[in-house]
């Protein structure tokens, strides 16, 4: 599969910003909530279960600054974390299945595309596709609206220890196939493994060169 290729100095300035601060900022439950909009943001977005608060602990070294849990849907707010003054990264509610009220999720939805649509200081969009499964309707959806808003978007497949090496190439290149109908996507798809740490120090480089001072 191709990769993204950085430099030595990239890694470098990468690994210097990941093994500093990352702080937990607050809770978003509603646009109002929303800190002021001083520093470029990334958000990471995917369905439930995908694996986003494991590969923001793995991206940041640390154990718990994302709340993992065996039940889907345990993230019900915007969280913001600040990566050493540089960026806030958003982790974003999953959306498909969980275990709370249809109006609840409603209400996560609707938190979330008005998010998406409207925060002037929003760079990208991870999504995030569970390699065993790609791309769902949902995914193609919220993809969709992102084409439409013109918000630029990466699909990263998480969780690429738990299938063949081929079966993960066929879907690399699947994807790549479906995001060339998407103009606001980025054509190269990350692939990556919490468990393994597979693509992280590639992925810590992309999210660097969003930063203020990349």
């Amino acid at each position: 599969m191709e990769a993204e290729e950085f430099t030595d100095r990239q890694y470098e300035q990468a690994r210097k910003v990941f093994s500093g601060s990352c702080d937990f900022m607050l809770g978003v439950a509603s646009l109002a909530q929303l800190p002021e909009a001083t520093l470029p943001e990334i958000a990471f977005a995917g369905r439930s279960n995908v694996g986003k608060s494991s590969l923001l602990n793995v991206l940041t070294g640390r154990k718990n600054l994302a709340r993992t849990s065996n039940t889907p849907g345990r993230t019900q707010e915007l969280n913001y974390f600040n990566l050493g003054n540089l960026l806030y990264m958003v982790d974003m509610p999953g959306y498909g299945y969980a275990k709370v009220s249809k109006e609840k999720i409603a209400a996560w939805t609707k938190l979330i595309f008005a998010y998406l649509r409207g925060r002037p200081t929003l760079r990208c969009v991870f999504i995030l596709v569970d390699s065993r499964h790609g791309l769902k309707n949902s995914d193609l959806k919220l993809m969709s609206m992102l084409d439409e808003t013109g918000v630029s978007y990466r699909i990263i497949l998480t969780k690429c220890d738990k299938v063949k090496d081929q079966e993960l190439e066929k879907l690399v290149l699947s994807t790549k196939e479906s995001v060339k109908n998407h103009p606001a996507s980025y054509p190269d798809i990350l692939t990556t493994s919490s468990v393994k740490k597979i693509g992280i120090e590639e992925l810590q480089c992309v999210i660097n060169s969003y930063g203020i001072i990349s």
